[in-house]
């Protein structure tokens, strides 16, 4: 099997398409945390406190500077961002397991007098 033949069968296996795919819809989900973040909450913020950008914000350290600021950007975003994962793909996704597994639960083996029961239904109705 040559070089091209192998990474044709790599690149379209199911794995690979849905990572792509992850990755995608992950990026675009960040731009609308993003944006909900800079443009929303941050607005919200600064109409409380009188600055909706925490950018600005550092102190001379020696020769350089300290943006603590950009920091506490980076940090509410991510807050945001992991907040608005949990709430919308992780707790779904358990609760979706959660109702598998109680309805693999509540099916039952069948005895072997049912199986044999059944069986022989079927040789009768044939």
């Amino acid at each position: 099997m040559g070089f091209f033949s192998e990474f044709k069968a790599f690149a379209v296996r199911g794995n690979v398409v849905d990572l792509a795919v992850g990755v995608i819809i992950g990026g675009v989900f960040g731009a609308v945390v993003k944006s909900f973040t800079e443009d929303i909450l941050m607005q919200i913020i600064g109409a409380i406190f009188g600055k909706p950008d925490f950018g600005d914000l550092s102190f001379a350290l020696g020769d350089g500077v300290v943006k603590y600021g950009l920091f506490l950007n980076a940090l509410i975003t991510f807050l945001i961002t992991a907040a608005a994962i949990y709430f919308v793909v992780v707790t779904p996704i358990n609760k979706m397991k959660d109702r598998r597994a109680a309805g693999a639960e509540d099916e039952v083996e069948p005895t072997n007098e049912e199986k044999m029961v059944a069986l022989l239904e079927q040789i009768a109705g044939k």
